[in-house]
């Protein structure tokens, strides 16, 4: 979905936040990198922090002379500010503006996010050229991200909305849950291991194991787990044998 995102780097002074940016845009799955102007742009400074992963996208970034040469065949732009009020009115959050970019994605269209330099930022020019504005709170009012940052805040949350389902870290398969009788072999191991510790009253054990059937009755157990409280059971059982109970 993000591959016809481009993420356009107005005027970047550091190769290695470049490299930083390419890494980002490959990790949330952005093909599409722009350069416009770099300043003192070296890309083996910026291949180090790109990885050997982000090296093509890297090496293939377009690298352009002006603004509207890198917007070109964009159904929209988003330009990035960290300064608000003003003229700049009708603010985005990333959160907020990422559907809407998801959706001309979905449309078939390209669609730009441009970032300015680390030192100054977009100017009003360059953000007179942009559709919307999108800014990334901070907990300190005026202060600004590293340019890698910003680059990864906007495309994760693109990404995130680009996901067709929630993401879901992959991982061993969810464990059953136990069955009704595995929960009555389980009850009778632990009234066993009760009564050899002496926990329960031996006059009427079924009427004192009444209060324990009703807490277990509140969680719905999982095999792993009940084998857990089974091994528990039997190390209990050993011990109190031991002990000559």
């Amino acid at each position: 979905m993000l591959s016809r995102l481009d993420v356009v780097l107005f005027h970047p002074k550091y190769p290695e936040n470049v490299g930083s940016a390419a890494r980002a845009c490959l990790n949330m799955g952005c093909e599409s990198l722009v350069l416009v102007r770099p300043r003192n742009f070296d890309i083996e400074r910026a291949l180090p922090l790109a990885t050997a992963h982000a090296r093509g996208l890297l090496e293939s970034a377009r690298i352009v002379d002006d603004l509207p040469a890198a917007l070109q065949g964009c159904v929209c732009v988003y330009g990035t500010t960290a300064r608000t009020g003003g003229w700049r009115k009708g603010i985005m959050t990333p959160t907020t503006a990422a559907p809407l970019v998801v959706d001309d994605l979905r449309g078939g269209g390209r669609v730009a996010i441009v970032f300015g330099p680390e030192d100054r930022g977009l100017t009003n020019e360059e953000t007179a050229l942009c559709s919307r504005l999108v800014t990334i709170p901070t907990n300190r009012e005026g202060t600004s991200l590293n340019l890698a940052q910003a680059v990864l805040i906007m495309v994760y949350e693109c990404f995130k909305q680009a996901l067709e389902r929630p993401f879901a870290p992959s991982g061993p398969p969810e464990e059953r849950v136990t069955t009704f009788e595995e929960r009555e072999i389980l009850l009778e191991n632990i009234q066993e291991v009760l009564q050899d510790i002496d926990y329960l009253k031996p006059g009427n054990p079924d009427y004192w194991m009444m209060p324990v059937k009703r807490l277990l009755s509140k969680f719905t157990l999982k095999r792993n787990e009940f084998n857990l409280l089974m091994g528990i059971c039997r190390q209990v059982k050993w011990v109190a044998k031991a002990n000559g109970k």
